[in-house]
C-alpha cells in the first residue's frame, strides 16, 4: 500500500512543507503513526542545541524490525525483499523473500543470544556485501544490540580504534570478501585488530571465499555451526525485544578534523521514520519497484536506503557485491537490465569513471525499465549530470542530486523525483521538517536568494545525530558549537536566485574523496607514523574521477635519497594504518611549511597552490617565513 505521506505535486510539497515549517510537531506526529509501535509516544520532541539535547517521540516503545520486516507478512510475505547480485557474473544471484528475511533474522537473532549477545551490547559486523549482512543487522536490531558496521576497505589499525571507542564484545565478519578482481582477506584483518582488543568474547564467521583463516577455540565459531545448533533447537521464534524510541540503534563511525574517528549515534524511533519518509518521498517509491542503492552498507547510505528505509517502506532492495567496472564497465546496466530495476543510486565517483569507458559498455543493454536516478556522497559536476541523464536516463528519468551526511541520517536536500523540479549540480530544495539556513563566518544569517555561506540547519528532524558515542562534548563542538543554536553541517553552499541549494565542498579540514569523507588530520596522522617524516600537511584538490584527491606536503628527515620510492612507501604506510580509501594521490617533499607565528599551518595556501592557483594566495605578511610558499610553488606537482 502507498504511504498517506507520500508527497504527489509541486502545489503539495509547498503545502506540506509550509506546514512542517509551521508546526513541526505535529507534522512528524502524523508521519510517526504511519509505523508500528508497541507504545506510541507521550511528547513527539524535546530539544535544545547547547548541550545538545535531542529526544523524539518520548517514550515511544518499538522495535525497528518489526517495521521493517513483520509487520509486510500479511500483505508481502511471497514478494522478494532483498535481491543480491554477487561478485562474479557466473555466479548465482539470490532472492531473499520478506517470510524468509523473518525466518533467517529470527534464526541469527538466536545465534546471537546463543553466543551471550543481549540488549545494549555493541557488535562489530565486518563483512563483505553478501545478503548476510543485512540479516546480521536486522538481528543486532531484533535482539536490541547496538550494531557498528566497518567497511571493508578499513585497516587493522583503523578497526582497533573503533573497536576499541565502543568497547565491542562481539564481532561478525567473513573469511574473506570478493571484490573485483580482488580477494579481500577480513578474518586475517580481524585477526590483526583484535591483538589490541582483549575484551573481544565471541567471533561468529560466515564462510564465503574459502580462503585459509585461524580460528581461537573458545572465541571464533562457524556461521554455519551455530545456525546449526538453531536448527537443532526448532528455529524458535526471537521475540523482538521492545525498544525505547531513544534507544540506540547503531554506531557508525566518521572521519573528522581530529585524527580521531568519532561515532555517530542514532536512535531506533527517529531514524526509522526519517529514514523511511525521506526513501518514499525522494525516490518517489512505488509498490513493486525494485531499487538499487550500489553504496557499501559499511556507509549510512547503506544503512539508509539499502536496509532500513527500503525494508520499512515494503519495498524490494538490490545489493551487489561487486564493483562498477569489473568484469567490464557495463556491470551495472547488466544488472539492470537483468533485475527490471527501477530506481537507481550511485556515486557520481562511479558515474564519472563510468563516463571514461565511453558508451560501447551500453550497448544492447535494456535500461528501459528505469523510471528514477540519484546521486549521492559529492556534489555531482554539470557534464556528469547530463551524461547520466542523456545515457543511463534517456532524459525521461528524474535525477535525484541528494545533499545528506551520516550525521543527518537521512536525505535533507534534494529534490522530489519527478514532482519537484531538478536542476543540474544543484540538491535544489529541503525535505519537508528541514530548515536550512546559510550564516557568515561570524553566525549572522544571510537571507536572501542568490547568496553563499556555510551551511547549517536550525530545526532538528527525526534522525539527527544524538550524540558521539562515549564522548558527548565532541559532539557539540563538532556540529553545534560553531554557530549558537544551529547545527552546522560543515559544507558551504549556494543558494541561487530560484532558492535552489547548490553544495559547495567542505569548509572544514575534512576531504570528500570519492564520495567518502577522510579528515585530514587523520591522514597527517598515518603520514607522520612513517619513519623519516617530520611534519605533514594535508589538503584536497580537484580530481577528474574522485571529486577530490588529496595532496601531501611533507617534510622529511636528511634521508631522503630516493624521493618516488619513498612516496610509495609513505602511501603504503596510509594504506596499512586506515585503509586504501585515505591513500594521498600526490606527495610533494617541502622544506617547510607556510605557518602563523603562534604556529598554525595556514592551510588555505596549501590548498590554492594545490588546486593551481599560484597568483592570488592573499596575504602571507603575517607567516612566520613567507619564502617557504615560493619554494613550494615552484615544487608543485602536476
Amino acid at each position: 500500500m502507498p504511504f498517506s505521506f507520500q508527497i504527489r505535486s509541486l502545489d503539495e510539497y509547498t503545502h506540506v512543507y509550509e506546514q512542517s515549517i509551521r508546526e513541526p510537531e505535529t507534522f512528524w506526529d502524523s508521519i510517526a503513526a504511519n509505523f508500528s509501535w508497541r507504545k506510541t509516544w507521550d511528547k513527539v520532541l524535546e530539544w535544545n542545541f547547547r548541550e545538545p539535547n535531542i529526544k523524539w517521540f518520548l517514550n515511544g516503545k518499538l522495535n525497528i524490525t518489526e517495521n521493517c520486516i513483520d509487520r509486510h507478512l500479511k500483505d508481502k510475505a511471497d514478494q522478494p525483499a532483498l535481491i543480491w547480485e554477487p561478485n562474479n557474473p557466473s555466479e548465482d544471484h539470490r532472492v531473499i523473500t520478506y517470510s524468509e528475511l523473518y525466518f533467517k533474522v529470527n534464526q541469527f537473532a538466536n545465534v546471537l543470544r546463543n553466543n551471550g549477545v543481549k540488549k545494549g551490547d555493541r557488535v562489530c559486523v565486518y563483512m563483505g556485501m553478501v545478503p548476510e549482512l543485512p540479516i546480521a543487522i536486522l538481528a543486532c536490531a531484533r535482539i536490541g544490540a547496538i550494531h557498528s558496521v566497518i567497511f571493508g576497505g578499513f585497516s587493522a589499525n583503523s578497526i582497533t580504534d573503533r573497536l576499541q571507542d565502543a568497547q565491542v564484545e562481539y564481532i561478525i565478519t567473513c573469511d574473506g570478501a570478493y571484490r573485483g578482481a580482488k580477494d579481500i582477506p577480513l578474518k586475517n584483518i580481524i585477526d590483526d585488530a583484535l591483538v589490541s582488543c582483549p575484551f573481544v568474547k565471541k567471533v561468529i564467521v560466515l564462510q564465503r571465499t574459502g580462503t585459509a583463516v585461524s580460528m581461537i577455540k573458545g572465541r571464533d565459531v562457524w556461521w554455519a555451526d551455530e545456525i546449526e545448533i538453531v536448527e537443532q533447537m526448532g528455529n524458535p521464534v526471537f521475540v523482538a525485544e521492545e525498544m525505547d524510541a531513544e534507544d540506540v540503534l547503531f554506531i557508525l563511525y566518521t572521519s573528522g578534523s581530529t585524527g580521531k574517528p568519532k561515532g555517530v549515534v542514532h536512535t531506533c524511533g527517529g531514524y526509522m521514520v526519517y529514514a523511511t519518509y525521506s526513501f518514499v518521498n525522494v525516490f518517489q517509491y512505488q509498490p513493486g519497484d525494485i531499487f538499487f542503492c550500489t553504496a557499501d552498507i559499511g556507509w549510512i547510505t547503506g544503512h539508509s536506503y539499502i536496509i532500513y528505509g527500503p525494508l520499512c517502506a515494503g519495498a524490494t532492495s538490490l545489493m551487489f557485491e561487486g564493483i562498477p567496472t569489473w568484469p567490464d564497465a557495463g556491470r551495472f546496466w547488466d544488472i539492470i537490465d537483468k533485475h527490471k530495476v527501477n530506481s537507481f543510486y550511485t556515486a557520481p565517483t562511479a558515474i564519472r569513471s563510468l563516463m571514461a569507458n565511453g558508451l560501447e559498455p551500453l550497448k544492447d543493454k535494456d535500461l528501459s525499465t528505469l523510471k528514477v536516478l540519484g546521486t549521492v556522497g559529492e556534489p555531482i559536476n554539470e557534464e556528469a549530470w547530463h551524461w547520466y541523464d542523456e545515457h543511463i536516463g534517456k532524459k525521461h528519468c528524474p535525477i535525484v542530486d541528494t545533499w545528506w551526511q551520516t550525521e543527518t541520517g537521512g536525505i535533507m536536500i534534494s529534490n522530489l523525483a519527478g514532482v519537484t523540479p531538478s536542476k543540474p549540480a544543484h540538491a535544489t530544495l529541503p525535505l519537508p521538517g528541514i530548515q536550512p539556513v546559510l550564516v557568515d563566518e561570524k553566525g549572522n544569517e544571510i537571507e536572501g536568494n542568490g547568496v553563499s555561506g556555510n551551511l547549517c540547519i536550525k530545526f532538528p528532524w527525526p534522525s539527527i545525530i544524538r550524540t558521539t558515542y562515549g564522548d558527548h562534548e565532541r559532539c557539540r563542538l563538532n556540529y553545534f558549537a560553531a554557530y549558537p543554536n544551529l547545527y552546522f553541517t560543515g559544507d558551504g553552499c549556494l543558494r541561487d536566485e530560484d532558492g535552489n541549494y547548490r553544495i559547495t565542498g567542505r569548509v572544514d579540514d575534512v576531504l570528500n574523496v570519492s564520495g567518502h569523507r577522510i579528515g585530514t588530520a587523520e591522514v597527517e596522522n598515518a603520514i607522520n607514523m612513517h619513519t623519516g617524516v617530520v611534519e605533514s600537511a594535508v589538503v584536497g584538490y580537484p580530481h577528474d574521477l574522485k571529486g577530490q584527491g588529496i595532496y601531501a606536503y611533507v617534510i622529511f628527515d636528511n634521508t631522503l635519497h630516493d624521493p618516488d620510492l619513498t612516496r610509495k612507501d609513505i602511501a603504503a604506510t596510509v594504506s596499512r594504518i586506515i585503509g586504501p580509501i585515505a591513500r594521498p594521490d600526490k606527495i610533494q617533499f617541502v622544506n617547510g611549511l607556510p605557518k602563523t607565528r603562534s604556529g598554525k599551518i595556514m592551510r588555505r595556501i596549501l590548498r590554492k597552490i594545490a588546486e593551481g592557483e599560484t597568483t592570488n594566495l592573499g596575504d602571507t605578511t603575517t607567516l612566520l617565513d613567507p619564502i617557504v610558499v615560493n619554494e613550494i610553488k615552484e615544487g608543485k606537482i602536476n
